[in-house]
């Protein structure tokens, strides 16, 4: 079968995207490397298979990601409705019957007379013809370095070093404050949350004796690098080596006593609209349940939320606000589009909906038709929005859908009502915008 579209890579996000183009019509070369090839980390040659987990996470509507389930359901994804044919009880999240699933995508990829499902690894990217790359955290060293190549070698990463965000509502101003270090500038650009002796030390020790997840398999071989030094692995260097690094108290005069702290924990702006808010140099291998509980005894983030933990894995995702445009082209290369975790969208919910995203963006050009991007107030356009553009480039790092990444409500960033109340207020909106969007789509 002739092609009009060559998708590299079966994982959630490819075979959405393929399923997309395919029900608009369009004629699908699905290449997928399993069957020819395993990886590390997966264990059958199925499409969408779920290597890690067999939970799609809440599918509460009022929860970031299960609003995505919603509107992912609202636009025909085949992941979705797989996921809710082959569900398991979970309480309120969706689980799967991982092998039921997986086959069932597969078969429905399989079957469709519009995509030709192709068992090859791909070694290169495409010179010419519509592209999507979906190759997922373990794509083949052969096409890594062409993506390289393609994109600039410091723009692509093989180790996920990601240090925990913070939603900015739930820092305790009274305690920490805007400053940069020795008042550069007329911009203060962090939040600094002062430590003194006796509440370092015990930190320290917390980082020294916390619960610390293993590296998988195949991730044993990558080794540090100093730009992503677990923090847990510097204190262990020496009790004073964070003092002189990540939480370094020189040039920052605490307002309330005039003086420097003992140690500061700094946090750095992580999106354009504020919300979110970065631990800087708080990369770690804490487990999750500990990282909570330590990283609160922290003054001023005793009431911490967190929109991502942190964590240090085996990866490979590129710069992507730097890299695509907003409809997840390649600027460099517009025939290709990237689209799932290789864009940096962390999660399988999430990876499907770029794939989702891509697999329309690619069917409107191919034929010559307008598709207009979701609105920035539903998950899909939050989401897309973030990984187009509005995380900071040079600090990029996967993300998982978060109610961070929306717009805040109108009136005081919407941190004012109780939490609660802004989950159903901004899912309510997000109901509304996409209810519209989808009208104006259909009418186009």
């Amino acid at each position: 079968m002739d092609h009009q579209i060559h998708i590299i890579g079966g994982g959630l996000a490819g075979s959405e995207a393929a399923w997309q183009l395919a029900q608009a019509g369009i004629k699908v070369r699905l290449s997928e490397m399993r069957g020819v090839e395993a990886t590390p980390a997966h264990q059958t040659d199925s499409l969408a298979e779920l290597v890690c987990s067999n939970s799609f996470r809440s599918d509460d509507p009022h929860n970031a990601v299960g609003l995505l389930h919603q509107e992912m359901r609202a636009l025909g994804s085949l992941i979705m409705a797989q996921a809710d044919a082959h569900r398991v009880p979970a309480g309120s999240a969706l689980a799967v019957d991982r092998e039921g699933y997986a086959e069932a995508v597969t078969r429905a990829i399989a079957n469709h007379p519009m995509i030709e499902l192709v068992r090859e690894r791909v070694d290169v990217l495409p010179d010419s013809g519509a592209v999507i790359v979906a190759t997922g955290p373990l794509t083949a060293a052969s096409l890594a370095s062409s993506i390289g190549e393609a994109t600039g070698a410091d723009a692509l990463a093989f180790f996920d070093a990601i240090a925990p965000i913070v939603h900015h509502h739930s820092i305790n101003m009274d305690i920490a404050w805007m400053a940069s270090r020795w008042d550069k500038g007329e911009t203060k650009d962090y939040i600094n949350c002062p430590m003194d002796k006796e509440q370092y030390l015990a930190f320290h020790q917390g980082l020294l004796d916390g619960e610390k997840t293993e590296f998988k398999e195949w991730e044993k071989n990558t080794p540090y690098f100093d730009g992503c030094m677990p923090v847990e692995v510097m204190a262990e260097r020496g009790v004073d080596t964070l003092r002189h690094g990540p939480m370094k108290p020189v040039g920052l005069d605490n307002p309330r006593t005039g003086r420097w702290p003992y140690a500061v924990v700094q946090l750095r702006q992580d999106n354009a609209l504020g919300t979110l808010w970065n631990i800087v140099g708080f990369q770690t291998k804490l487990k999750h349940a500990e990282q909570v509980r330590l990283f609160r005894t922290i003054p001023g983030l005793e009431n911490a939320e967190f929109a991502r933990l942190g964590g240090l894995h085996r990866n490979t995702f590129i710069q992507s606000p730097k890299l695509l445009d907003r409809t997840l082209r390649l600027k460099s290369r517009p025939h290709i589009r990237f689209a799932g975790q290789i864009t940096g969208c962390e999660g399988y919910v999430e990876s499907a909906a770029i794939g989702l995203l891509a697999g329309r963006f690619a069917a409107a050009e191919l034929l010559g038709r307008s598709f207009a991007r979701p609105p920035e107030t539903t998950a899909l356009g939050a989401l897309l929005n973030h990984i187009t553009g509005d995380a900071d480039a040079d600090s990029y790092q996967p993300m998982n859908v978060n109610f961070g990444l929306f717009p805040p409500l109108e009136g005081a960033r919407g941190g004012r009502k109780r939490k609660g109340d802004r989950k159903v207020m901004m899912s309510e909106r997000a109901d509304e915008a996409l209810r519209q969007w989808m009208a104006e789509s259909e009418a186009a």
